[in-house]
């Protein structure tokens, strides 16, 4: 049973882009409240809008307007809590608006400052849709450099795709694969290792996380023959998380750390690229992974997906991935309590 403790507070949903899937999903991952046992939530979304997408998708769902999430635990059993935006929002699904870009911002701006406040647990972000944003003037690369900023948080962010069965977290995430052994280093695997290692401990509870950390080359350079970075790079990054007291090993051959035996030996893979950590994960649970920003001051997580324009308001998006972000977020803020405690 996965439910917050009572002392703490409900998870905050953020809209998304409101002509994507998030609309969908968060209804749905609603009606299945009581089957899935989830702990309560609340949506920061306009109520007119929610209410005309479960017209269309032909779902009875009650929605409950709240002035503060301290009333949502109280109305979540028989009502969506909605804690409405400022901004009227007007999205028909499929069809792009930038008009709505400020409320996307709004909904986000408000649960950070809610979660940072002690109001709610955790932030669980609908997906958005970035280049919408940046023609309104956004300037970030997406949730996670807007979510560090908002939280003036010390640390980089780290990027971590979670499922029951992996977590792997990528060093360099969104670079054409050319560039991406001129942009690794030992001091950027090194941080990502540490931030990884001390959020293990303090969001999923492992006191003594261990680090998997993969080789950038086939057979992680086999010796030099088939590139020098693992040696050069990769390998100096271990041995400063191994100095740093983090149970660190690699560079390790990147094609034999995936299958089960494998992934029992450590709790987080490091991985240098993109698609070395992505493939993996989607491919052991497609619909279950969740993206989880590491570094932050507070916990977010979020679906491990995009807006998914072509389905949106046609009742067929799946909310597995939106029940697995709402059932981590959970875990990990109660977590989070425990180790501050």
């Amino acid at each position: 049973m996965t439910q917050l403790p009572s002392s703490l507070p409900p998870l905050a949903v953020t809209m998304g882009e409101p002509a994507g899937i998030g609309g969908d999903i968060t209804l749905a991952a609603w009606s299945r409240r009581r089957s899935e046992r989830l702990a309560p939530f609340f949506v920061l979304d306009d109520p007119h809008r929610l209410a005309y997408l479960a017209a269309r998708l032909g779902l009875e769902i009650p929605l409950a307007e709240i002035a503060s999430p301290a009333e949502a635990a109280a109305v979540f059993a028989s009502a969506l809590p909605v804690l409405p935006l400022e901004r009227r929002v007007s999205a028909e699904p499929g069809l792009l608006d930038s008009a709505n870009a400020e409320a996307v911002l709004e909904a986000i701006r408000r649960a950070v400052a809610l979660t940072q406040a002690g109001e709610a647990a955790a932030v669980v972000t609908n997906p958005i849709h970035k280049q919408v944003l940046m023609e309104a003037g956004f300037h970030h690369p997406g949730h996670t450099e807007f979510l560090a900023e908002l939280t003036g948080s010390e640390r980089a962010p780290v990027m971590m795709l979670a499922c029951t069965l992996l977590r792997v977290v990528p060093v360099t995430v969104h670079l054409p694969l050319a560039e991406v052994a001129q942009r690794l280093s030992p001091d950027l695997i090194f941080e990502t290792g540490r931030t990884t290692a001390n959020d293990l401990r303090r969001l999923f509870g492992i006191a003594a996380p261990r680090l998997a950390v993969a080789g950038l080359n086939p057979h992680a350079g086999e010796g030099g023959r088939l590139g020098s970075e693992d040696a050069a790079v990769v390998q100096p990054a271990v041995e400063r998380l191994q100095a740093a007291g983090i149970d660190a090993r690699g560079p390790l051959s990147a094609d034999t750390m995936f299958h089960a035996a494998a992934r029992r030996s450590y709790d987080a893979a490091l991985c240098m690229y993109h698609d070395q950590a992505l493939i993996p994960i989607k491919t052991l649970d497609f619909d279950g992974g969740v993206n989880v920003t590491l570094g932050l001051p507070i916990v977010r997580t979020s679906p491990d997906h995009g807006t998914a324009l072509d389905i949106a308001g046609k009742g067929t998006a799946s909310p597995t991935s939106l029940l697995a972000a709402l059932r981590m977020a959970s875990q990990m803020a109660a977590a989070a309590q425990h180790t501050t405690a």
